[in-house]
């Protein structure tokens, strides 16, 4: 039967179907198809589940097709994807209005949420601690484009009428966002009651701790599932080079009236971008930030497609042949250039 995965502890997984609520364990042939590179399950999804009674945990069997998925790629060298969240309607990209504020972070969650096929909203959260929440609002909205920013406060509930809007039942809600944003307390908020444990941030650097440990499913009054998952120090993006197109669409249509199609957009004769930059219309920032995602997105493209990295290899030993002939060049000619 169809069952609905809510939360992961170790190699077990709570899932919800018509059966009620129970623990299930991956079946030796998901484990297999896993090997082959088959998705392994993630809080969100929808599973093939066989019972085995109340005294045994179910058997997953497989995973059934994503409608969208959140990924990042795991934390550390390995070349690896990780699904943070499974067939989302809404991810809530938490930001806080404090020391840890940053816009560069947000546009990160942006290009990988417009890639997970999930509707993104920005919301910038204690906006009780901030005096200038409309006006980082307005810093946010050249980094938004179009997608809606709301400012609330998790402690005393300012702004949670808007929020609101954007929690339909029967929709699937993610909450994404570094560790110290408050996403712990806005579960609780939005929750009626303390389900989350919440600790304080550092002062010095708003700086917080891990207080979610695991992703779990939660159902709100208003008939929404929200998930809170933990707190990522380290977001590298996975696949998401249209993620990053859409979300610095603006850039891209500058840079479609270069004068030179391979501009890299680094003061060249005849660079739109640069006299963007040169007029104040565009972030010398942000363009900077565009331009480093775009060199990850090639670098993990050159780490997973084996045709990438090979031609990759090739044209580095086609530099290295042109060096090592100019010097042997040089040496004929008796060290003159």
């Amino acid at each position: 039967m169809a069952a609905r995965v809510i939360a992961q502890q170790r190699k077990f997984w709570r899932t919800a179907g018509e059966f009620g609520e129970g623990w299930a364990e991956a079946s030796g042939k998901l484990r297999l198809a896993a090997e082959e590179g088959a998705d392994w399950p993630a809080v969100g999804d929808w599973v093939a589940l066989e019972l085995h009674g109340a005294s045994s945990p179910a058997m997953i069997q497989e995973v059934l097709p994503r409608r969208s998925k959140f990924v990042r790629k795991v934390a550390g060298k390995k070349i690896a994807e990780q699904v943070m969240a499974a067939n989302v309607d809404v991810a809530l990209l938490v930001c806080a209005l404090d020391a840890d504020f940053s816009p560069r972070r947000v546009e990160r969650y942006l290009a990988q949420c417009w890639e997970s096929g999930a509707k993104p909203v920005i919301v910038l959260n204690k906006a009780d601690a901030c005096d200038c929440a409309r006006e980082r609002v307005d810093e946010m909205k050249p980094v938004a484009l179009g997608v809606e920013v709301c400012a609330v406060s998790a402690k005393t509930g300012e702004g949670f009428g808007e929020l609101n809007e954007f929690l339909k039942s029967g929709q699937t809600v993610v909450l994404l966002g570094s560790s110290g944003v408050g996403k712990s307390t806005i579960t609780n908020r939005l929750l009626g009651e303390a389900v989350q444990e919440v600790r304080e941030v550092r002062e010095n650097d708003s700086k917080g701790r891990h207080t979610t440990t695991a992703r779990e499913l939660f159902r709100l009054p208003c008939g929404a599932l929200l998930m809170d998952t933990p707190g990522m120090r380290e977001f590298q993006l996975w696949d998401a080079e249209e993620g990053v197109s859409q979300t610095f669409t603006d850039i891209d249509e500058l840079a479609e009236r270069c004068r030179f199609g391979d501009c890299h957009h680094e003061g060249e004769p005849g660079c739109a971008v640069s006299a963007a930059v040169d007029e104040g219309t565009l972030d010398q920032a942000r363009l900077e930030n565009w331009q480093k995602l775009l060199r990850e997105q090639e670098f993990l493209r050159r780490k997973v497609d084996p045709e990438a990295r090979a031609d990759q290899k090739e044209q580095w030993k086609r530099m290295h042949r042109a060096v090592r002939n100019m010097y042997q060049q040089r040496e004929k000619d008796g060290g003159k250039r």
